[in-house]
């Protein structure tokens, strides 16, 4: 049983050799073939490196194209910054001080240069390892990108003060979320990964009625486009897990603060 099986065994609730190992390699992973991690964001050719080396050396089980949350963001309009040793920042988003939605740019995945480096890096992985390793794509959450449109606070207080603002901007970005997973789908992606991080900051109760519809939306667009659905939310989710439930996702991860009993 190779690593892929593996991984669709346990996607499938069949019996397999052992659980496939999973991990998100970002910094762990520039740092083992010794490149910044400004490299690992910036070039898919050290992302795939990175990943491969990993995997045979380790012994996981699914290769990602996952770096940070600022790939779609860039085709919106917002501006990125590289570093050495660090997460990219995002020095500006485009929607920090207005509300309409018409100044923003509509990205193109294959036209977008940081959304096109990530589907670089999953056709590089699918190339080379297709069937014998689970390839993860990736997308931002809902929430997570509206944050990265309007900057975290002022999302926040939107979810308080104007909901139909934050329903207008969610449903718009799931548009070219879709388009963004479908891409990565067709480069050789099995699974897509949705990073939606801001979630734990947000109530059950506003999440359940503001951003489960478009997570909800996500996951169905990525199922019909033939690949599986995981969500990675930073943080204490427990009291959303009743809600999540109904997303039908394939993996949730969970985070060291949930309680696993809840």
């Amino acid at each position: 049983m190779n690593s892929y099986e593996r991984y669709m065994a346990m996607i499938n609730h069949s019996p397999c050799d052992f659980l496939p190992r999973l991990p998100l390699l970002m910094a762990f992973g520039a740092n083992h073939i010794g490149a910044t991690y400004g490299e690992f964001a910036s070039d898919y050719r050290v992302l795939a490196e990175a990943n491969e080396r990993c995997v045979e050396d380790f012994g996981f089980d699914q290769l990602s194209a996952i770096s940070d949350p600022y790939r779609e963001i860039t085709g919106f309009g917002g501006e990125v910054e590289f570093i050495p040793n660090g997460v990219p920042r995002l020095i500006r988003s485009p929607l920090e001080d207005s509300k309409d939605l018409g100044k923003l740019k509509i990205p193109d995945p294959d036209h977008t240069p940081r959304m096109k480096d990530r589907l670089d890096a999953v056709r590089t992985l699918a190339s080379r390892n297709k069937g014998q390793y689970s390839i993860l794509g990736w997308v931002e959450g809902p929430a997570a990108e509206a944050a990265n449109l309007r900057g975290v606070m002022n999302f926040l207080f939107d979810t308080m003060d104007d909901r139909k603002f934050c329903h207008e901007l969610m449903n718009l970005y799931i548009d070219v979320a879709l388009e963004f997973a479908k891409a990565q789908l067709q480069a050789g992606a099995d699974t897509i990964g949705i990073g939606d991080a801001i979630v734990s900051q947000i109530s059950p109760k506003v999440y359940a009625e503001l951003v489960f519809p478009h997570q909800q939306r996500l996951v169905k667009g990525i199922k019909e486009s033939g690949g599986l659905a995981r969500l990675h939310i930073c943080g204490d989710i427990s009291q959303h897990l009743p809600y999540m439930k109904e997303l039908d996702i394939n993996i949730l991860d969970l985070d060291w603060p949930v309680d696993l009993a809840y």
